[in-house]
């Protein structure tokens, strides 16, 4: 199999970088049931530019490039421990390539890897079956989806929902509860595998399974494709719609399995995963391991999702450059769509808590933080950002309010909003929250003129601060500094909407 490594790492650049054609017919239908002009509109529209992007110049689609799942059937003898050996040098030489970010870290010291490799990382399961042939399937999702799983143990009671007991009634409200508990924070629209039944180990597992499933094909058991419909159905009327901004579509797809249980337990597994559903599959000729045939590729040729190759303008929009002063700030309101230019700062987490008791290494008056972890490859003497996608902001709640206090920060950028301590910050120092669309990796690095410098780059690149040019890089304003938070107002809403569900009966 002296061509299976190269077959591997051709599989791995592929997922990364060219998204599957279900998943783009599903992201252009939900484009076009949005209202042209929308927030959601134009967050889908973004998401169509990042994709013909990144497929063009071979760039990952979000800079969150996950843990890699590969899912591996082969026959009976062939040789288990050499694939396993060729799929780590294909995840390492992808990550010294820039198509995966490094993102394996030891949880006992906190160093990354490095190169995708560690105790666990990937994560490859074997499947013997009759096949002369070798069949591989790669899912690439990300920490935010991964975080947005969720597991239920029937019956319980959900917080505006009642009860939900051991039938499809239940399962069905635990589904809409942890749709419902995504909001803006998982990069939506998305897609969700659910498990019904079995352990809490396996039902994780068969969740997740139910993402390599092509996102327009029709359950085998009736019953769970009339519970998947109706699922998708009541989702999609909450109203949350992409990135939480509100609007008609917040799912693409469900697809549900059912696993026989023991009578004590009753589990409801929900995996979520993005818009970016990054997930390919190659079948390799055992005896060379070159490429036979790809799964789910049409046999038509990619063509281009965008209507436009930029974004529409409506001559409202505001440009500013930095260092932002107060008044500039204050002027803001909800849903204004702010052209950002000038130096901004990356931060994610740990530079947060360094902050809050550390001097920063550069002036942040006036300035931006961009809640960011960019992939970052070094080209001869200088740094080029590969990726720059938004990270989620919830992670540096417990910091925010301390670090506009200290420094003068003037406005965040990130995705799925900030809780109420940052919102009386922005308040009470004059700054504002501002949205990016999650998941546009190359849209957001194509904004980005230069690299000024970096700092902190031993808590490793997706860690560092970053000091970024960047030239009309596009953000909504969703936290301004009045008390308004539009994440809020469209949470509020769907859990009515929710709520207004399980009452007329239509969940149950």
């Amino acid at each position: 199999m002296d061509r299976f490594k190269e077959s591997l790492l051709r599989l791995v650049v592929e997922t990364s970088t060219n998204l599957p054609p279900d998943v783009r017919r599903a992201l252009a239908e939900a484009h076009a049931k949005e209202p042209q002009g929308s927030r959601a509109a134009l967050a889908l529209q973004t998401i169509a530019i990042n994709v013909d992007m990144a497929c063009a110049h071979c760039r990952p689609l979000c800079q969150d490039t996950g843990l890699p799942t590969f899912e591996v059937k082969l026959p009976p003898d062939a040789e288990q421990f050499r694939l396993s050996t060729d799929i780590a040098a294909a995840v390492a030489d992808a990550t010294r390539q820039g198509i995966l970010r490094p993102n394996s870290i030891d949880p006992l010291t906190g160093r990354n890897s490095g190169d995708n490799l560690g105790e666990g990382t990937p994560v490859v399961h074997f499947e013997e079956w009759l096949s002369d042939e070798i069949e591989v399937r790669l899912l690439l999702k990300g920490g935010r989806s991964e975080n947005k799983g969720a597991q239920y143990s029937l019956p319980c009671e959900l917080n505006g929902l009642g009860r939900a007991e051991r039938d499809l009634a239940g399962v069905r409200k635990c589904v809409l509860h942890a749709v419902h508990q995504i909001q803006g924070q998982g990069c939506g629209v998305g897609a969700i595998g659910v498990a019904i039944g079995g352990d809490r180990a396996t039902g994780h597992e068969w969740a997740k399974r139910q993402l390599l499933r092509p996102l327009d094909d029709v359950n085998a058991d009736g019953r769970l494709a009339r519970l998947e419909a109706e699922i998708l159905r009541g989702a999609n009327s909450l109203g949350i719609g992409a990135m939480g901004l509100g609007g008609d579509v917040t799912l693409m797809a469900c697809k549900v399995a059912a696993l026989h249980r023991v009578p004590a337990s009753f589990f409801v597994t929900v995996s979520y995963d993005c818009w970016a559903l990054r997930r390919l599959g190659v079948v390799l000729d055992r005896k060379t391991g070159a490429i036979k045939r790809w799964l789910y590729r049409d046999d038509a040729p990619t063509v281009r999702m965008a209507r436009d190759e930029r974004l529409p303008t409506t001559g409202r929009e505001l440009r500013f450059a930095t260092p932002l002063s107060e008044p500039q700030v204050r002027a803001l309101k909800i849903g204004d769509v702010v052209l950002l230019s000038g130096v901004i700062h990356t931060g994610r987490e740990a530079l947060h808590r360094h902050l809050k008791t550390h001097p920063a290494p550069v002036s942040l008056e006036g300035a931006v933080l961009y809640h960011c972890a960019p992939v970052a490859v070094r080209e001869g003497d200088r740094w080029v950002i590969r990726a720059a996608g938004p990270t989620e902001s919830s992670w540096e709640e417990p910091y925010e309010a301390e670090v506009i206090r200290r420094f003068g920060v003037r406005a965040i950028i990130g995705l799925g909003g900030m809780g109420p301590r940052t919102l009386a910050a922005l308040n009470d120092h004059g700054a504002v929250y501002l949205s990016a669309i999650g998941g546009a990796a190359q849209f957001y690095a194509d904004r980005v003129v230069c690299v000024e410098g970096v700092d902190f780059l031993e808590l490793g690149a997706s860690e560092a601060m970053w000091h970024l040019r960047v030239r009309d890089l596009p953000t909504i304003v969703t936290m301004d500094a009045y008390g308004g938070r539009l994440h809020a107002d469209v949470e509020r809403s769907s859990a009515r909407e929710l709520a207004r569900l399980v009452a007329s009966g239509t969940v149950e």
